[in-house]
């Protein structure tokens, strides 16, 4: 396999796009860290998914591309980087099995999750199953859009159908009795569908976990999803939100619930074809060799 050879003035270019492009992303991030201030929608992303601001800024070219030119020496202090036939690009003959590995396991869910049919009646519940019946919320701060004792019947009076293992975690212990599965991690590949808004949200965690072998632009692509996924993910909950400029999608009518539905099937359509990218850059990490290196 020969690696493609990016021209110093093409990648360079790449670099300062990708860069402008999470800047909007990342610095209000920082600020508000820096004066000890959160933001109940966008700072999730960092903190939930523990990616530093930094490697998301970061751009890489991805696996089988090689830098020409002289600004690509830089590239030689980053672990994984060699000499390859043209430039300067990621070695996989340098891959650890254990990386491997990995990308094996998230193209085996991420396929699965391909071949499974989307659902789309869960109407977002999953956040209000998390304040079912319990005093202490997860975002302390946000009232409650309805109050307490509404909130709690909206739950209850709603068939709550989540399939995500890392939202079902955080449900009450009287929420849980009433969700129609009962997803554990061991069990994340049987339940995961593309219907899922948080399903689609971790397609950003997976394509972090894959860095540096996809381009930086994929990583990006993927943390736009997930950004918008989180923005109606939050309406759709039963905190309000109006403080941050941010309207409800009000799930306990039928006019939100159909809301809700029209944005799940826009996230699952963008997110099939993130999805196949990051399953070619799994596959390409799985089959890579040396190639190209320079004796």
């Amino acid at each position: 396999m020969i690696p493609v050879v990016l021209a110093e003035v093409d990648w360079t270019r790449r670099e300062s796009d990708h860069t402008a492009r999470v800047a909007p992303w990342i610095e209000p991030h920082l600020a508000r860290s820096s004066r000890g201030e959160s933001h109940p929608v966008y700072d999730f992303l960092f903190e939930y998914y523990g990616y530093r601001p930094s490697l998301l800024r970061r751009w890489q070219p991805g696996l089988g591309v090689a830098l020409a030119g002289n600004s690509a020496e830089k590239f030689l202090s980053r672990t994984g980087y060699a000499r390859l036939t043209g430039g300067i690009g990621l070695d996989p003959g340098a891959i650890p099995d254990k990386r491997r590995a990995t990308a094996a396991w998230i193209r085996d869910l991420l396929t699965a999750i391909t071949n499974r049919p989307p659902a789309f009646g869960c109407s977002g519940l999953h956040e209000w199953a998390m304040v079912f019946q319990n005093p202490e919320r997860r975002h302390p701060t946000l009232p409650l859009r309805l109050g307490t004792q509404a909130t709690d019947a909206v739950t209850a009076s709603l068939p709550i159908r989540c399939t995500h293992f890392d939202a079902f975690r955080f449900f009450t212990d009287a929420a849980r009795p009433l969700n129609r599965f009962e997803p554990t991690r061991p069990t994340v590949p049987v339940h995961e569908q593309s219907g899922c808004l948080h399903t689609n949200m971790d397609l950003y965690k997976w394509a972090a976990k894959l860095s540096p072998f996809l381009p930086s632009e994929l990583t990006a692509d993927c943390f736009a999803l997930a950004r918008s996924i989180r923005e109606v993910d939050m309406r759709a909950s039963p905190y309000d939100l109006s403080a941050f400029g941010f309207a409800p999608i009000p799930i306990e009518t039928p006019v939100g619930r159909a809301e809700y539905e029209t944005y799940q099937r826009h996230f699952a359509n963008e997110a099939a074809l993130l999805r196949q990218r990051l399953i070619n850059v799994c596959d390409a990490v799985i089959a890579s060799g040396p190639i190209g290196r320079e004796v």
